[in-house]
Protein backbone atom coordinates (compact mmCIF):
# COMPACT_ATOMS: atom_id res chain seq x y z
CA UNK A 1 0.00 0.00 0.00
CA UNK A 2 2.85 2.34 0.76
CA UNK A 3 4.35 1.75 -2.69
CA UNK A 4 1.06 2.56 -4.37
CA UNK A 5 0.76 5.67 -2.28
CA UNK A 6 4.24 6.81 -3.24
CA UNK A 7 3.50 6.13 -6.91
CA UNK A 8 0.27 8.12 -6.83
CA UNK A 9 1.98 10.94 -5.03
CA UNK A 10 4.70 11.02 -7.68
CA UNK A 11 2.17 11.01 -10.48
CA UNK A 12 -0.26 13.51 -9.09
CA UNK A 13 2.22 15.95 -7.67
CA UNK A 14 1.91 19.63 -8.37
CA UNK A 15 4.80 19.70 -10.85
CA UNK A 16 3.28 16.95 -13.00
CA UNK A 17 -0.13 18.59 -12.98
CA UNK A 18 1.47 21.88 -13.99
CA UNK A 19 3.24 20.19 -16.92
CA UNK A 20 0.01 18.50 -17.94
CA UNK A 21 -1.88 21.78 -17.88
CA UNK A 22 0.83 23.56 -19.87
CA UNK A 23 0.82 20.75 -22.47
CA UNK A 24 -2.98 20.89 -22.73
CA UNK A 25 -2.81 24.67 -23.11
CA UNK A 26 -0.24 24.29 -25.90
CA UNK A 27 -2.52 21.85 -27.73
CA UNK A 28 -5.49 24.20 -27.43
CA UNK A 29 -3.45 27.19 -28.60
CA UNK A 30 -1.97 25.12 -31.41
CA UNK A 31 -5.42 24.06 -32.60
CA UNK A 32 -6.69 27.65 -32.57
CA UNK A 33 -3.55 29.04 -34.21
CA UNK A 34 -3.54 26.34 -36.91
CA UNK A 35 -7.20 27.03 -37.68
CA UNK A 36 -6.70 30.78 -37.92
CA UNK A 37 -3.52 30.64 -40.01
CA UNK A 38 -4.94 28.04 -42.42
CA UNK A 39 -8.11 30.13 -42.79
CA UNK A 40 -6.28 33.36 -43.65
CA UNK A 41 -3.85 31.53 -45.93
CA UNK A 42 -6.83 30.16 -47.85
CA UNK A 43 -8.23 33.64 -48.40
CA UNK A 44 -4.90 34.69 -49.90
CA UNK A 45 -4.22 31.51 -51.90
CA UNK A 46 -7.69 31.53 -53.50
CA UNK A 47 -6.68 34.74 -55.29
CA UNK A 48 -3.60 33.10 -56.78
CA UNK A 49 -4.43 29.40 -57.12
CA UNK A 50 -7.49 27.32 -57.94
CA UNK A 51 -9.98 26.42 -55.21
CA UNK A 52 -8.70 22.85 -55.16
CA UNK A 53 -5.07 23.95 -54.69
CA UNK A 54 -6.08 26.50 -52.07
CA UNK A 55 -7.87 23.78 -50.11
CA UNK A 56 -4.77 21.59 -50.28
CA UNK A 57 -2.57 24.43 -48.99
CA UNK A 58 -5.02 25.00 -46.15
CA UNK A 59 -4.83 21.35 -45.04
CA UNK A 60 -1.02 21.25 -45.25
CA UNK A 61 -0.59 24.43 -43.19
CA UNK A 62 -3.08 23.25 -40.57
CA UNK A 63 -1.47 19.85 -40.07
CA UNK A 64 2.10 21.19 -40.02
CA UNK A 65 1.37 23.81 -37.38
CA UNK A 66 -0.68 21.46 -35.23
CA UNK A 67 2.05 18.78 -35.38
CA UNK A 68 4.63 21.36 -34.22
CA UNK A 69 2.46 22.21 -31.23
CA UNK A 70 2.03 18.49 -30.47
CA UNK A 71 5.82 18.12 -30.36
CA UNK A 72 6.03 21.17 -28.09
CA UNK A 73 3.44 19.66 -25.76
CA UNK A 74 5.36 16.38 -25.65
CA UNK A 75 8.57 18.24 -24.79
CA UNK A 76 6.73 20.03 -22.03
CA UNK A 77 5.65 16.65 -20.64
CA UNK A 78 9.26 15.47 -20.60
CA UNK A 79 9.22 13.05 -23.55
CA UNK A 80 12.53 12.26 -25.24
CA UNK A 81 11.88 13.31 -28.83
CA UNK A 82 15.19 11.92 -30.09
CA UNK A 83 13.96 8.38 -29.51
CA UNK A 84 10.58 9.22 -31.01
CA UNK A 85 12.10 10.84 -34.10
CA UNK A 86 14.45 7.88 -34.58
CA UNK A 87 11.55 5.45 -34.49
CA UNK A 88 9.59 7.70 -36.86
CA UNK A 89 12.51 7.72 -39.32
CA UNK A 90 12.68 3.92 -39.38
CA UNK A 91 8.91 3.74 -39.81
CA UNK A 92 9.04 6.30 -42.62
CA UNK A 93 11.64 4.28 -44.54
CA UNK A 94 9.63 1.08 -44.11
CA UNK A 95 6.41 2.74 -45.22
CA UNK A 96 8.24 4.38 -48.14
CA UNK A 97 9.36 1.03 -49.54
CA UNK A 98 5.87 -0.39 -49.09
CA UNK A 99 4.11 2.55 -50.75
CA UNK A 100 6.26 3.59 -53.70
CA UNK A 101 3.19 3.89 -55.93
CA UNK A 102 1.44 6.16 -53.45
CA UNK A 103 4.56 8.32 -53.17
CA UNK A 104 4.76 8.59 -56.94
CA UNK A 105 1.09 9.56 -57.12
CA UNK A 106 1.63 12.12 -54.34
CA UNK A 107 4.52 13.80 -56.15
CA UNK A 108 2.61 13.69 -59.45
CA UNK A 109 -0.36 15.33 -57.71
CA UNK A 110 1.83 18.22 -56.60
CA UNK A 111 3.06 18.67 -60.18
CA UNK A 112 -0.51 18.60 -61.52
CA UNK A 113 -1.64 21.28 -59.08
CA UNK A 114 1.40 23.44 -59.81
CA UNK A 115 0.99 23.08 -63.57
CA UNK A 116 -2.76 23.80 -63.52
CA UNK A 117 -3.47 22.17 -66.87
CA UNK A 118 -7.08 21.71 -65.77
CA UNK A 119 -9.23 22.51 -62.75
CA UNK A 120 -12.39 21.28 -61.06
CA UNK A 121 -15.33 21.55 -63.47
CA UNK A 122 -13.25 21.12 -66.64
CA UNK A 123 -13.93 18.30 -69.08
CA UNK A 124 -10.79 16.31 -69.92
CA UNK A 125 -9.93 13.34 -72.13
CA UNK A 126 -7.36 10.76 -71.04
CA UNK A 127 -7.05 7.95 -73.55
CA UNK A 128 -10.61 6.80 -74.23
CA UNK A 129 -11.98 8.28 -70.98
CA UNK A 130 -13.83 11.61 -71.16
CA UNK A 131 -15.41 13.23 -68.12
CA UNK A 132 -15.87 16.24 -65.87
CA UNK A 133 -13.26 16.76 -63.16
CA UNK A 134 -14.87 16.40 -59.72
CA UNK A 135 -11.73 16.75 -57.59
CA UNK A 136 -7.94 16.92 -57.84
CA UNK A 137 -6.48 15.15 -54.84
CA UNK A 138 -2.96 14.24 -53.76
CA UNK A 139 -3.19 10.67 -55.05
CA UNK A 140 -5.78 10.75 -57.83
CA UNK A 141 -8.18 12.75 -59.96
CA UNK A 142 -11.88 11.91 -59.86
CA UNK A 143 -14.03 12.21 -62.98
CA UNK A 144 -17.71 11.87 -63.81
CA UNK A 145 -18.29 10.64 -67.36
CA UNK A 146 -21.19 11.76 -69.52
CA UNK A 147 -22.98 8.44 -68.89
CA UNK A 148 -22.74 9.19 -65.13
CA UNK A 149 -19.91 6.84 -64.21
CA UNK A 150 -17.36 7.62 -61.50
CA UNK A 151 -13.74 7.24 -62.66
CA UNK A 152 -10.62 7.46 -60.49
CA UNK A 153 -7.39 8.20 -62.35
CA UNK A 154 -4.06 7.92 -60.47
CA UNK A 155 -1.99 11.09 -60.72
CA UNK A 156 0.99 9.13 -62.03
CA UNK A 157 -1.14 7.98 -64.98
CA UNK A 158 -2.06 11.58 -65.82
CA UNK A 159 1.56 12.72 -65.70
CA UNK A 160 2.61 9.95 -68.10
CA UNK A 161 -0.38 10.27 -70.47
CA UNK A 162 -1.60 12.83 -72.96
CA UNK A 163 -4.36 14.85 -71.28
CA UNK A 164 -6.68 16.96 -73.43
CA UNK A 165 -8.67 19.70 -71.70
CA UNK A 166 -11.83 20.11 -73.78
CA UNK A 167 -13.12 23.15 -71.88
CA UNK A 168 -9.91 25.16 -71.50
CA UNK A 169 -10.99 27.85 -73.97
CA UNK A 170 -14.41 29.51 -74.40
CA UNK A 171 -14.97 28.25 -77.97
CA UNK A 172 -14.35 24.95 -79.77
CA UNK A 173 -14.14 23.91 -83.40
CA UNK A 174 -16.30 21.10 -84.74
CA UNK A 175 -14.70 19.24 -87.67
CA UNK A 176 -17.21 17.49 -89.94
CA UNK A 177 -15.94 14.97 -92.47
CA UNK A 178 -18.29 14.87 -95.46
CA UNK A 179 -18.15 12.71 -98.57
CA UNK A 180 -19.88 13.66 -101.84
CA UNK A 181 -20.17 11.84 -105.15
CA UNK A 182 -17.61 12.51 -107.87
CA UNK A 183 -20.29 13.99 -110.13
CA UNK A 184 -21.20 16.79 -107.68
CA UNK A 185 -20.13 20.42 -108.03
CA UNK A 186 -17.82 21.31 -105.15
CA UNK A 187 -18.65 25.04 -105.27
CA UNK A 188 -22.35 24.25 -105.00
CA UNK A 189 -21.70 22.00 -102.01
CA UNK A 190 -19.68 24.76 -100.31
CA UNK A 191 -22.55 27.21 -100.80
CA UNK A 192 -25.02 24.75 -99.26
CA UNK A 193 -22.77 24.14 -96.27
CA UNK A 194 -22.28 27.87 -95.76
CA UNK A 195 -26.04 28.36 -95.72
CA UNK A 196 -26.49 25.53 -93.22
CA UNK A 197 -23.92 27.12 -90.89
CA UNK A 198 -25.57 30.55 -91.23
CA UNK A 199 -29.01 29.12 -90.40
CA UNK A 200 -27.79 27.31 -87.29
CA UNK A 201 -27.98 29.70 -84.29
CA UNK A 202 -25.30 27.74 -82.40
CA UNK A 203 -22.69 28.22 -85.14
CA UNK A 204 -20.49 31.29 -84.61
CA UNK A 205 -19.96 33.81 -87.38
CA UNK A 206 -16.43 34.48 -86.14
CA UNK A 207 -14.18 32.60 -86.62
CA UNK A 208 -15.62 31.84 -90.03
CA UNK A 209 -16.39 28.28 -91.18
CA UNK A 210 -13.48 26.46 -92.78
CA UNK A 211 -13.47 24.26 -95.91
CA UNK A 212 -10.69 21.79 -96.64
CA UNK A 213 -10.64 19.46 -99.64
CA UNK A 214 -9.02 16.36 -98.19
CA UNK A 215 -8.63 14.21 -101.27
CA UNK A 216 -10.05 11.50 -103.48
CA UNK A 217 -11.46 8.50 -101.66
CA UNK A 218 -12.43 5.19 -103.22
CA UNK A 219 -16.11 6.13 -103.47
CA UNK A 220 -16.29 9.89 -102.88
CA UNK A 221 -14.68 13.31 -102.76
CA UNK A 222 -13.69 13.96 -99.14
CA UNK A 223 -14.33 17.40 -97.62
CA UNK A 224 -13.78 18.79 -94.13
CA UNK A 225 -16.27 21.40 -93.02
CA UNK A 226 -15.35 23.08 -89.71
CA UNK A 227 -17.58 25.38 -87.68
CA UNK A 228 -17.06 27.08 -84.31
CA UNK A 229 -19.31 27.06 -81.26
CA UNK A 230 -19.26 28.08 -77.63
CA UNK A 231 -17.98 25.19 -75.56
CA UNK A 232 -21.30 24.79 -73.72
CA UNK A 233 -23.09 24.45 -77.10
CA UNK A 234 -20.59 22.08 -78.73
CA UNK A 235 -22.49 18.81 -78.38
CA UNK A 236 -25.83 20.39 -79.28
CA UNK A 237 -24.31 21.90 -82.44
CA UNK A 238 -22.74 18.57 -83.40
CA UNK A 239 -26.09 16.84 -83.09
CA UNK A 240 -28.12 19.44 -84.99
CA UNK A 241 -25.81 20.40 -87.86
CA UNK A 242 -25.37 16.85 -89.14
CA UNK A 243 -29.13 16.53 -89.45
CA UNK A 244 -29.41 19.91 -91.19
CA UNK A 245 -26.70 18.98 -93.71
CA UNK A 246 -28.51 15.75 -94.57
CA UNK A 247 -31.79 17.60 -95.10
CA UNK A 248 -30.11 20.29 -97.25
CA UNK A 249 -28.31 17.70 -99.40
CA UNK A 250 -31.53 15.77 -99.98
CA UNK A 251 -33.32 18.97 -100.96
CA UNK A 252 -30.59 19.97 -103.44
CA UNK A 253 -30.17 16.36 -104.66
CA UNK A 254 -26.56 16.13 -103.54
CA UNK A 255 -25.54 12.49 -103.44
CA UNK A 256 -23.78 11.14 -100.37
CA UNK A 257 -22.18 7.95 -101.69
CA UNK A 258 -21.55 4.79 -99.77
CA UNK A 259 -18.62 2.42 -100.32
CA UNK A 260 -19.34 0.07 -103.20
CA UNK A 261 -17.48 -2.27 -105.55
CA UNK A 262 -18.19 -2.57 -109.27
CA UNK A 263 -17.71 -5.98 -110.87
CA UNK A 264 -17.15 -6.30 -114.63
CA UNK A 265 -17.67 -9.64 -116.38
CA UNK A 266 -14.84 -10.43 -118.82
CA UNK A 267 -15.43 -12.03 -122.27
CA UNK A 268 -15.06 -15.78 -122.63
CA UNK A 269 -11.81 -16.83 -124.27
CA UNK A 270 -12.32 -18.24 -127.76
CA UNK A 271 -11.32 -21.90 -128.08
CA UNK A 272 -8.28 -22.53 -130.25
CA UNK A 273 -7.43 -25.80 -132.00
CA UNK A 274 -4.64 -28.03 -130.77
CA UNK A 275 -3.05 -30.58 -133.11
CA UNK A 276 -0.88 -33.35 -131.73
CA UNK A 277 1.65 -34.94 -134.10
CA UNK A 278 3.67 -38.07 -133.53
CA UNK A 279 7.25 -38.17 -134.69
CA UNK A 280 7.98 -41.05 -137.07
CA UNK A 281 11.01 -43.17 -136.29
CA UNK A 282 13.15 -44.46 -139.18
CA UNK A 283 13.38 -48.28 -139.33
CA UNK A 284 16.70 -49.99 -139.92
CA UNK A 285 16.89 -52.32 -142.86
Amino acid sequence: MNEIGHYLSDVFNIEFIAKLLRAALLLILGFIFAKLLSYYSTRFSEKVFTLQTAGLIKRIIYHLIFILFIFSAMLEMGFNLNVLLGAASVLTVAVGFASQTSASNFISGIFLMAERSFSVGDVIRVGTTVGEVLSIDLLSVKLRTFDNLFVRLPNETLIKSEVTTLTKFPIRRLDLKIGIAYKENIDKVKTILQQVASDNPLSLEEPKPLYIFQGFEDSCLSLQFSVWAKRENFLELKNSIYEQIKIAFDKQEIEIPFPHISLYAGSVTEPFPIKITREKKSSKQ
